[in-house]
């Protein structure tokens, strides 16, 4: 394993065999980025995590839509976890790259048949344009700084790859305003006083809400972003907003419909809940297109 990942390696770029993941050097650290290690390098959130959350029929079928059959590809799974996406789409890749900062989620993907790489998602130690897939499955939201994540990405896609992110919360669906905003603050309320919400545990919890560094009111993902990024960079951008109960029908346009309790913060936010600007997520399928 230590050969397969070497040819994918910039020439400066050095690391530790940790046995069970590579370390690549970290140098800038952030709350953000140590409670992303926390949390999942926890054993049994990471292993909760991978057992329930993007294992769905819809989230299979809209991720298989969106990159394609992965046999014989190069992938590169940026914020990988515990190796959700593969778990659930599987497949038979050339080469399938798992980038995290958590150790024992690194563990777990490896035992999925990742190559597991501990680096910084902002300075990746990978040469350009050696991917096939680049993914990155709500990670962009876990990130400091979204947009030089987003460049870090599009700089590893060879001309005619693809490039998908996914299940991050949309800007503008979640800039709760007057009694949206009021509501949601009560529930922050009512956590604090109840000691959770639907995680096993207080502690749980707060990790969980310190990790997720853009997914709160006022911040979120928006299409300028993808486009603004991507585009400059030869990219073919297609930006779909999506509530969570669709496959690959979110490729043809639809949206879906919310939950109860984000169409009322809606509602009570001033926003018609059935437009596509108030969307939970968007999905963003960038092709990046081939050299004359």
């Amino acid at each position: 394993m230590k050969a397969e990942i070497q040819q994918f390696l910039k020439e400066e770029a050095k690391f530790t065999d940790q046995g069970n993941y590579f370390e690549f050097p970290i140098h800038r650290r952030s709350q953000s980025l140590d409670a992303n290690v926390y949390y999942f390098n926890h054993p049994e959130w990471a292993e909760e995590y991978l057992t329930y959350c993007h294992r769905s029929d819809t989230f299979k079928s809209r991720w298989q839509a969106a990159t394609g059959d992965w046999t014989n590809k190069v992938v590169i799974d940026i914020g990988c976890g515990p190796g959700n996406i593969f778990a659930t789409l599987q497949g038979k890749p050339k080469h399938l790259i798992g980038v995290d900062v958590a150790p024992k989620s690194l563990e777990l993907a490896g035992n999925l048949g990742y190559t597991p790489v501990l680096a910084d998602a902002n300075n990746l130690p990978f040469k350009s344009e050696i991917a096939d897939i680049v993914v990155l499955n709500a990670a962009l939201h876990h990130s400091e700084n979204m947009d030089s994540v987003l460049k870090e990405a599009a700089r590893l896609v060879k001309p005619g790859g693809v490039l998908v992110t996914d299940h991050d919360p949309q800007h503008s669906a979640w800039n709760y305003k007057g009694v949206g905003m009021l509501l949601w603050q009560a529930r922050l309320l009512y956590y604090r006083l109840t000691g959770y919400s639907f995680h096993k545990s207080a502690e749980q919890q707060k990790w969980a809400l310190a990790c997720e560094t853009h997914h709160k009111p006022g911040h979120g993902v928006k299409r300028e972003l993808f486009e603004s990024v991507l585009e400059p960079h030869g990219f073919d951008v297609k930006v779909y907003p999506h509530n969570h109960d669709l496959g690959e029908e979110v490729l043809q346009g639809n949206i879906g419909n919310p939950e109860m309790k984000y169409k009322i913060g809606n509602i009570l936010s001033g926003r018609n809940p059935s437009l596509p600007s108030s969307a939970l997520s968007l999905m963003c399928v960038a092709k990046r297109k081939l050299a004359y």
